[in-house]
């Protein structure tokens, strides 16, 4: 077990001097904080009893429910009794992990692709083979041939995990004509699909979310879902949508992780979400995420030298920006944090050593006004690395590039 890169920068990214565009952390100031300690107060008054228990590991029946109604959203005909209730969905691909992945076995993912998924998958020991993306996300024909690749080599392909919408960290998409392509290559190399979607319902352009992979492919596909960047990280409620047959399974390593989880917090959320307008809030999360995101894309056009290049997500909460060659991202932290900007290097992002070029930026978290403040802080470290690299004549190491950046912005 290995310690995250964005973990790591939590306790400089928090002081107060520092411009922190690195965590992806959602603006739960922005909840109605009253109605919250409300229906808290309520949930202990009527259910306190139910609430303060032991639950079972499964979860409870009317917040699956609940669940099942939300994936509505995204073209998924859940059922109940297939939805496992999780501390996060972190969790949730960690049972996964647990009950399919033995030492040694093959784990095929994105370049990039999420940095705590990379741990989950190393603590089991398995090995990470990472396949291309471009601006609409996993390239299939190279999906396909990786997993052939890997058949011919005698380590096939245990599992495909993938972000599909609004990823983390890359902000691409995987586009609507290349989605059932994606759970056909699956299908036919016997390879099962993990569709990860913690900010499908975090869409800021447009009126109707993404269609997921698993609205398509009920029994092909493993969906994880949490209500952390929707509603409250704090709470820790996610979920897996599995086929029945694997369900058990996950349950069964669900009472062997911790025996059951929150009751009290699961009927909060559920009540939240049955008492609440939360599609009118969700509404306006989208609003504020969207000026934010449009505050970044702004400031880095204005600011960044020539040579740097940026996705423009959709949705969700991350910009990747690609560096110019021979500026290394990693080496340069230390040089921005004494400017008063974060970031998380791109190399959190790999599990071979890439992403050396990339930085994974977030614009949900700070103000407007520190986005833009950020960006010009980070755009003078860079300018100077520039500058150094043109006297010096230093270079990146090699291999150490990673992914160009998808649909990029050229400043």
């Amino acid at each position: 077990m290995v310690a995250s890169e964005v973990r790591a920068l939590f306790a400089v990214a928090s002081r107060p001097e520092i411009v922190s565009l690195a965590g992806g952390m959602p603006n739960v100031s922005a909840l109605p904080m009253d109605a919250i300690g409300a229906l808290m107060a309520e949930l202990v008054a009527e259910r306190g009893p139910v609430a303060l228990q032991y639950g079972s590991a499964q979860g409870d029946p009317g917040l699956r429910e609940t669940i099942c109604e939300v994936m509505a959203a995204e073209g998924i005909d859940g059922h109940p009794d297939d939805v496992v209730v999780t501390v996060g969905s972190q969790q949730a691909l960690d049972l996964v992990t647990r009950v399919f992945v033995d030492p040694g076995d093959t784990v095929v993912t994105e370049a990039p692709t999420y940095v705590t998924a990379i741990g989950v998958f190393a603590a089991y020991q398995a090995n990470i083979v990472h396949v291309a993306m471009d601006e609409d996300g996993v390239v299939p024909e190279a999906l396909a041939e990786t997993f052939a690749r890997l058949e011919r080599e005698g380590r096939p392909a245990k599992l495909f995990y993938t972000v599909p919408t609004f990823q983390n960290p890359a902000g691409v998409t995987l586009s609507a004509g290349r989605r059932p392509r994606v759970v056909e290559v699956c299908r036919r190399a016997g390879v099962l699909l993990v569709e990860d979607n913690p900010y499908g319902l975090l869409h800021l352009d447009g009126d109707e979310p993404m269609r997921a992979l698993r609205a398509d492919a009920a029994d092909d596909v493993i969906y994880l879902g949490s209500f952390s960047k929707t509603l409250a990280p704090g709470l820790r409620v996610g979920w897996a949508l599995a086929p029945s047959a694997v369900r058990e399974k996950l349950v069964l390593a669900a009472e062997s992780a911790m025996l059951s989880h929150s009751v009290f917090n699961q009927l909060a959320v559920d009540r939240y979400l049955r008492t609440q307008p939360w599609p009118e809030q969700m509404k306006d999360f989208r609003a504020m995420y969207r000026e934010r995101r449009g505050v970044m894309l702004d400031a880095l056009e204005k600011y960044m030298p020539p040579g740097v290049a940026w996705t423009r997500p959709a949705g969700g909460f991350f910009v990747w920006v690609t560096l110019p060659e021979g500026l290394d991202s990693k080496a340069m932290l230390p040089r921005a944090v004494q400017s008063r900007v974060a970031y998380v290097p791109g190399t959190g992002f790999f599990a071979d050593g890439g992403g050396r070029q990339a930085m994974r930026l977030s614009y949900c978290f700070p103000p407007p006004e520190r986005i833009r403040d950020g960006v010009r802080l980070l755009a003078d470290v860079i300018g100077a690395e520039l500058r150094l690299r043109d006297i010096f004549g230093t270079s990146a190491p090699a291999n150490s590039t990673g992914p160009q950046a998808p649909g990029p912005d050229q400043a």
